[in-house]
């Protein structure tokens, strides 16, 4: 048996090959990969000896030959594949070791030239690995250093692959050489062209957008069923997922989750990472029906909860701390169908043993959560696609306008901030009453902003809270004055809105009417 190793990242290549020497395997290699394992005392064989060919044009040839594509793709149950690499002296190779040049990282680092990208592309490695790919009933195609373990094993097991891990072997080959393909098509597809600035150190301008967008995911699941159950639906993540992000979480127990559990999950996970200080968000229906902080994790649960407890019934509920005793105690209470945290205390755990069917959830925070967010925002529509800069703009004292003879307090302020950031989370028309970091009427996703504002009003009453001395965040300007008195009408004494309306002196002279304090943001937060 023969392998042919010649890798970029020699992370436990060492090991690997004299794991394989040991079995008997001969070793051919290239390059820097033949050294290293030349100068740790492995007898291997140079790829240029075999080829009767030097390496040449520094490294760009040198197994691109037909004594290595052809040994890989021979197929060794056809006779006159057999007869034909007799006939040319070419020996088979059955196992290839090969992971490619470091085109993403080297194109991620800051300053990174046109010359270097392009000097990062790499075709012999790709064209070995589809060919070895290919003729996966022969030969096994190892692309990553995780998957030696594996292959050790199952060599010392029967000496040689199963077919089961060599077509897996080969399916991980062709996805790996399809990232890679992607990942130079945007890169190139985005590189701002000027002939007459290129050079060695050309440093290129890139476009926000791509003029090919390859996007990469990988499935975590199939679902039981999508949106309703005549859908079929799966769960997948991004190739490289963001630390802290709902794909990066652990059930810890329940039931499987379903397409609306994880959309819904998604919604208060974002929204709950906003928070700085301990905070909770309950969500239905994707959007967010209570949302607190408090000095834990217990009282910002309490005060989420009195918002809206008719809504919170099988809600979706996060926590950006852990979840100790009492806050799972009082959780328990209640009717919910996913529990987000990034970790539970023993005590916790115990509590919710016996409600076998809620969904626990573990996602690991970094510590500088707030600012790990998805850079890009899709939507499908018919035939294509609809990609923006993800809404992470988050909205500093500083930026706030008063525009009314009315100043706002430095505690309508706060709470200012805080309506801010929920209403972000909101579907539009968003309108949010907020008071000590609570939220107190949430009204939503409707054609006017006036029924918002109204919906709003009710929802506070039904839970029997009193909106006197709120404030309110609306997610897009008040078109018209009539928006306004509603929600002055519920009780608000301090109003933020981006601003920006024809009818805005109207607005603003309303407010001033009424005796409340106005800001404009300059952003708005349409969430559709």
């Amino acid at each position: 048996m023969k392998a042919l190793l010649s890798v970029s990242d020699k992370t436990g290549i060492v090991e690997f090959a004299q794991a394989l020497h040991a079995l008997g395997v001969q070793l051919l290699s290239t390059g820097g990969t033949a050294k290293l394992l030349a100068d740790q005392g492995l007898p291997v064989t140079e790829v240029a000896e075999v080829t009767q060919f030097p390496e040449m044009l520094d490294g760009r040839v040198k197994t691109l030959h037909p004594k290595v594509h052809g040994g890989l793709l021979a197929r060794r149950a056809l006779p006159e594949h057999m007869a034909a690499l007799k006939e040319h002296g070419i020996e088979t190779i059955d196992l290839l070791v090969v992971n490619l040049y470091p085109f993403e990282a080297t194109v991620a680092k800051p300053g990174c030239t046109l010359a270097d990208a392009i000097e990062n592309i790499d075709i012999g490695g790709p064209a070995m690995v589809r060919s070895a790919a290919k003729n996966w009933q022969d030969v096994g195609v190892i692309t990553a250093a995780d998957q030696y373990e594996a292959v050790i094993a199952e060599l010392k097991a029967a000496g040689k692959l199963s077919d089961k891990l060599r077509f897996a072997l080969s399916v991980a080959a062709f996805n790996r050489i399809s990232q890679y393909d992607g990942a130079i098509s945007n890169y190139l597809s985005s590189v701002q062209f000027e002939g007459e600035k290129l050079g060695e150190a050309y440093v290129p301008e890139r476009a926000a957008f791509p003029g090919q967008s390859n996007t990469q995911f990988v499935k975590i699941q199939d679902l039981r069923y999508g949106e309703n159950s005549h859908q079929q639906a799966a769960w997948y993540r991004d190739l490289y997922p963001a630390p802290g992000s709902l794909a990066t979480g652990v059930q810890l127990q329940g039931k499987e989750l379903s397409y609306n559990n994880i959309a819904d999950a998604d919604a208060a996970w974002e929204c709950v990472k906003s928070f700085d200080a301990p905070a909770c968000v309950i969500v239905k229906h994707a959007n967010p029906c209570g949302v607190a902080v408090g000095q834990d994790a217990h009282e910002a649960y309490a005060k989420a909860f009195q918002t809206d407890p008719t809504s919170a019934f099988g809600g979706i509920i996060a926590f950006n701390r852990p979840v100790d005793k009492a806050a799972a105690e009082a959780v328990s209470k209640q009717f919910v169908e996913v529990l987000m945290a990034p970790d539970f205390t023993a005590e916790a755990l115990e509590i919710f043993k016996s409600k076998v069917n809620v969904r626990l959830m573990k996602i690991a925070l970094p510590e500088n959560y707030g600012s790990v967010r998805n850079a890009l925002e899709t939507k499908r529509v018919g035939s294509g696609l609809l990609l923006q800069s993800a809404d992470n703009h988050e909205l500093a004292l500083a930026d706030l306008k008063v525009v009314t003879v009315k100043q706002p307090t430095p505690e309508e302020l706060n709470d200012l901030l805080f309506a801010w950031k929920v209403a972000k989370f909101v579907k539009s028309n968003a309108i949010v009453f907020c008071k000590n970091g609570m939220t107190m009427g949430v009204g939503a996703g409707q054609m006017s902003r006036l029924d918002s504002a109204r919906i709003a009003s009710i929802k506070a009453e039904a839970a029997k809270l009193s909106l006197q001395n709120t404030v309110v965040a609306s997610d897009a300007f008040f078109p018209f004055r009539d928006g306004l008195d509603v929600v002055v009408d519920a009780g608000a004494t301090c109003v933020a809105q981006p601003g920006g309306s024809m009818r805005d002196q109207e607005v603003i002279d309303a407010a001033n009417e009424r005796g409340v304090a106005m800001v404009f943001t300059g952003v708005r937060h349409f969430r559709h």
